[in-house]
């Protein structure tokens, strides 16, 4: 049916229809709604359009998530390539500092699906040039929460023929334009067990529109250094009580800690597997059976010992009117993100929970190589 040239309102006044131009502007900024359609393309297996910084124009795929049809078509393409993350390139014996990409004309699905992920594998001989689009493409499958590997083939000027497109410079600022959007959705009182007053306040608006949560625990007083702790979600610790990590613990402990001192925040943040997601952390817990620690394991599937981004946080704080705070955390990277967010940290208070044979290398691994404060542990020796 055709749209009428006029509408008559509830009190008969005439209108003429909205303009598309004035529709799209209800839709907000175009540069977050691109990032936020392109990583839900790249995650439903569809190909997306890339501009990079030199306004060169890139077909690109999460080879995670790509078909046989896919895969064949990126094969097919001059200058197609499979664009491999520099974690996941030095893992393989190539040392650099930025993505490459490979020619994978003559390589089965196999051998691809090898190159990206698996413990053990060879990369094509050839490399592909691939201009600025190697960062933003990496960078947009992260955001994704898909293994960092990235199918791309360059696309001549013109149609884009209905993909979804996005820019270099708008992957690059999503995560801070997100915070900047952030809003209060919703907050109701719920009792825990270690805590019978406190407050659920849930956040819109977050990275791929995923909600986060902040728990205000008892009564805190904004007025003064209020305790605070960032928990990253764990499925498997929180929720389950996995002894492979001391997240479980840690959660309980702080809600423990926070209520006895009289009340304080935690931020339960939706950023599983230091922010990698939940298929790649489950990847990184079978490479652990084979004898990896949890920093390698990350290394082997291509992404770095921590990939989690904290303006997020630092915006959730400030909605809550929150401007010092007293951090317990074990991680010093985290004070440094919030006084980064522009809180002040005028205290720490470490969490440490219980070393068991399931989980001392795993601690052991953060004390070594990821800096966290864990000296008091015992965290050689044998049960």
């Amino acid at each position: 049916m055709p749209v009428p040239s006029i509408v008559v309102g509830q009190s008969g006044e005439r209108h003429d229809p909205p303009a598309a131009a004035e529709i799209a502007t209800l839709a907000g900024d175009p540069a977050r709604l691109a990032v936020e359609r392109c990583i839900a393309e790249l995650r439903a297996a569809r190909p997306v359009l890339l501009t990079d910084e030199k306004g060169d124009r890139w077909a690109l795929a999460a080879a995670e998530t790509a078909d046989a049809d896919l895969l064949s078509f990126f094969r097919r393409s001059p200058g197609g390539a499979l664009v491999l993350s520099p974690t996941r390139l030095r893992y393989l014996g190539r040392i650099t500092d930025l993505p490459l990409g490979f020619d994978i004309s003559g390589w089965s699905d196999r051998q691809i699906a090898d190159a990206c992920v698996a413990e053990q594998a060879a990369l094509p001989s050839e490399i592909v040039a691939i201009g600025a689009a190697g960062i933003p493409a990496i960078d947009l499958v992260k955001r994704a929460q898909l293994a960092p590997a990235a199918l791309v083939a360059p696309v001549a000027a013109g149609d884009a023929a209905g993909l979804m497109t996005v820019d270099a410079a708008s992957i690059a600022a999503f995560h801070d334009r997100v915070a900047e959007t952030l809003t209060i959705a919703a907050r109701a009182r719920v009792p825990l067990l270690d805590s019978h007053i406190t407050d659920f306040v849930v956040f819109h608006g977050g990275d791929g529109l995923k909600d986060q949560v902040a728990i205000v625990i008892g009564d805190p007083d904004p007025s003064r250094p209020v305790p605070v702790r960032l928990h990253s979600a764990c499925l498997t610790g929180d929720l389950f009580g996995s002894l492979k990590c001391d997240c479980g613990e840690q959660l309980r402990l702080a809600i423990r800690n926070i209520a006895g001192i009289g009340g304080g925040v935690l931020l339960y943040l939706d950023q599983e597997g230091r922010g990698i997601g939940l298929r790649s952390k489950i990847r990184t817990y079978r490479l652990q059976e084979d004898g990896h620690d949890t920093v390698e394991s990350d290394a082997i599937l291509g992404f770095g010992p921590d990939e989690r981004r904290y303006a997020i946080a630092g915006r959730m704080l400030t909605l809550l009117g929150l401007h010092e705070i007293d951090m317990l955390t074990n991680n010093p990277d985290k004070i440094g993100a919030m006084e980064r967010a522009g809180l002040v940290v005028s205290g720490n208070q470490r969490l440490l929970g219980t070393v068991n044979a399931h989980n001392r290398k795993y601690l052991a691994t953060k004390a070594a190589k990821a800096g966290h404060r864990l000296e008091s542990l015992q965290l050689t020796g044998t049960f």
